[in-house]
Order: structure tokens, then C-alpha cells, then sequence
């Protein structure tokens, strides 16, 4: 097995140059930046990439006036959002109105601080890592239901309340598929499930686990997207019915803060898709020495982005094909369907463990 580095040159030279304590300090720091950079320029590509797919799919030509091919039209409406007038209803709980934007985009930065983009970049690596994951993508959870309840509008109400049966089901689906990758690896520690994944493209848990690790794949990619409420799984904002949903009465920053961790938890959903499933930064062997070892000249982190955004692709293709499906065909779908499915294939992937049936 190849061995991997663990610290990163630039770690190493903090910690060559100051005590053990500022230099835990200062790596910290330079650990939470990184992270903050990534968020804030995954968010604005991202919103680029939509518009330009969106456009594509419907025989368009998408965003085309401000820089090449409308690459700066996030950044102008960036700014157009926050120099908007924050206008806030009489009427609302001031106090959840304000920090329910808060807690979506801090759930995405707790998720992407635990993914490990490459070998040696990762900001932390908790043991229980998949524990830590289930905990913190709450919040997000927690802000719409907040935000719902504070808005005082009963088109917020509802949006939230749909969008707590919503997530709070699906929630269950996809956690059954992460912990069916903890069994087969025998650790909860996302950079251990990657290592778990060396050597070719058939040691990769979809592929690995016969069967079950595809059907994984797919009850993850329907519950994941179920959770980022993308269409056609966006029954919390619903327009057409609920006029915006949990963010009808926000306005300016608040709903840019909404809008934001959208597209973070988008990066964040396919990262975890690609580290469980996609062998994360490790190559795609395929057994022929000349040629892995010419993919091992690619960067793990390039890698990870290139299966990252595989399944961004994905998510958005869903978005911009499938119509919205009514809000209780969306809650049979995960517990008459996806939960019974999640779990038989929980006990499959047991059976397959158990009995030593894995690919070899």
C-alpha cells in the first residue's frame, strides 16, 4: 500500500518555528481560513455552474454580459444582495430571526472542516467522525425550523414545518448508507474510511460490497439530495404554493446566508458522496502499473474535486429534469420505500461482511 502524509509542509513549518502551543494555535487559524476561503469561493462558482447548466438544459444560453461567458455575475449579485436594505416585519421573534440564517452556514463549515480534500488536507479527523457528522448537519435543520417559526408568516411556517418531516426522514436513509461503509471499514474516522479504499477502482465500497455498495450509492444520492432541499425535492420553498417557504420574510444578508449554505451543503453532500463511496483522493487504479502510476502524478485533492463535482452534476441534472413531487408522495417515498430499502441493505451488507463475500 502506498503510504500517504499525514501532516502538511505548511503545518510542519509552523511547527518547526514556534512552540507546540502557537503553533496548534496558528495552524488552527490557517486551518479555519482555508476552510472559509473554500466556502466562499465553492458558493460562488457554484452559483455560476447552476445558472449555466440551468440555462443549458432548457436550451439557453444562461448568464453572457458580465465577464466571459458571465463568469463575475455571482460576484455582482453578491454585491446587489448586501447592499440591499435588510427590511425585517414588525411582527417577527427577533431574536430567531437572526440567527436562523446563521446556523445553515455554520452546519456546511463543521462538515467540510472533517472531509479530507487530499492525504494531508483535512482540518480535523474526530475518531468518531460519522457521529460528528449526523450531530452537526442538525443545524441545518435547526435554522429552517428556526427561521419558519420567527418569520411570524405562515407561509414561512409551513415551508419549515415540511422542511423539518423532511429532513429529519431522509436523515435516516443516508445515515443508514454512511454507517453500511463504517461496518464494511471497521472505522468511523472519514480519512480512515478513505485509506480503507487503497489499491484499485474495485476496492471502492460501491464497488467492493457487491450490490449493496451501489444500491448505497443510489439510496444515498436520493436521500442526500432530499436533505440539500434541491428540486425535485424543494418542498419547503415552494413557490408556487408557499411563495419562498422559510425564507419568504428575509431579505439582503439574511436570505444571502440562506442561499449561501445551499450550495455549501451541495459541496459539502458531494464530498461525503465521494470519500464513502468514491475511493475520496485516492487515484483510480485500474491494476496496470504504467498506467497508475501515471494517474498518481495527478493530485489527490484534483481527484476529490473531479468525483466531487461528478455528483454536483448529478444533484443539478436532477434539479433541472425531474418535476416536484407532492409533499406527501415525498414523505411515502423515504418511509415506504428508501427506509425499508436502507435497512434490507444494511443486513445485506452485513450478510456480505460476515460471510467474507466482499470483492477480494
Amino acid at each position: 500500500m502506498k503510504a500517504y502524509p499525514v501532516n502538511h509542509p505548511v503545518g510542519d513549518f509552523v511547527r518547526e518555528l514556534l512552540p507546540p502551543l502557537p503553533a496548534a494555535i496558528v495552524n488552527g487559524a490557517i486551518a479555519v481560513a482555508a476552510v472559509a476561503a473554500l466556502v466562499v469561493v465553492t458558493a460562488i462558482f457554484l452559483v455560476w455552474l447552476e445558472r449555466k447548466m440551468c440555462a443549458h438544459f432548457q436550451a439557453r444560453l444562461g448568464p453572457m454580459r458580465v465577464g466571459w461567458h458571465g463568469a463575475l455575475q455571482p460576484i455582482a449579485d453578491s454585491i446587489k444582495l448586501l447592499l440591499k436594505e435588510n427590511l425585517r416585519p414588525k411582527a417577527v421573534d427577533v431574536l430567531a430571526y437572526y440567527l436562523a440564517p446563521l446556523l445553515p452556514i455554520t452546519g456546511s463549515f463543521l462538515v467540510l472542516a472533517v472531509i479530507p480534500f487530499d492525504a494531508n488536507l483535512q482540518a480535523a479527523d474526530p475518531e468518531a467522525g460519522v457521529v460528528y457528522l449526523a450531530a452537526v448537519s442538525g443545524l441545518g435543520i435547526l435554522g429552517i425550523l428556526i427561521g419558519g417559526w420567527g418569520s411570524n408568516n405562515k407561509y414561512s411556517l409551513l415551508g419549515a414545518m415540511r422542511a423539518g418531516a423532511q429532513l429529519f426522514s431522509y436523515e435516516l436513509s443516508m445515515v443508514l448508507c454512511m454507517l453500511l461503509v463504517v461496518m464494511a471499514s471497521g472505522t468511523a474516522s472519514l480519512r480512515g474510511i478513505v485509506m480503507s479504499q487503497q489499491g484499485t477502482v474495485l476496492d471502492w465500497w460501491i464497488v467492493k460490497l457487491p450490490g449493496s455498495g451501489l444500491l448505497a450509492f443510489l439510496l444515498f444520492l436520493v436521500s442526500s439530495t432530499a436533505e440539500l432541499n434541491r428540486g425535485p425535492l424543494d418542498l419547503s420553498e415552494a413557490e408556487s404554493e408557499l411563495t419562498g417557504g422559510f425564507h419568504t420574510e428575509y431579505a439582503g444578508m439574511g436570505f444571502s446566508m440562506f442561499f449561501l449554505a445551499e450550495f455549501v451543503n451541495m459541496f459539502a453532500a458531494a464530498g461525503l458522496g465521494a470519500t464513502f463511496f468514491l475511493g475520496g483522493f485516492l487515484a483510480p487504479h485500474i491494476g496496470l502499473g504504467p498506467v497508475d502510476t501515471v494517474l498518481d502524478f495527478v493530485p489527490g485533492w484534483m481527484w476529490f474535486g473531479l468525483k466531487a463535482y461528478f455528483l454536483i452534476f448529478l444533484y443539478m441534472w436532477f434539479r433541472w429534469t425531474f418535476p416536484r413531487l407532492r409533499i406527501d408522495h415525498l414523505l411515502a417515498l423515504e418511509w415506504k420505500i428508501l427506509l425499508p430499502a436502507s435497512l434490507a441493505n444494511l443486513l445485506l451488507g452485513a450478510g456480505l461482511i460476515t460471510f467474507n463475500l466482499m470483492l477480494p
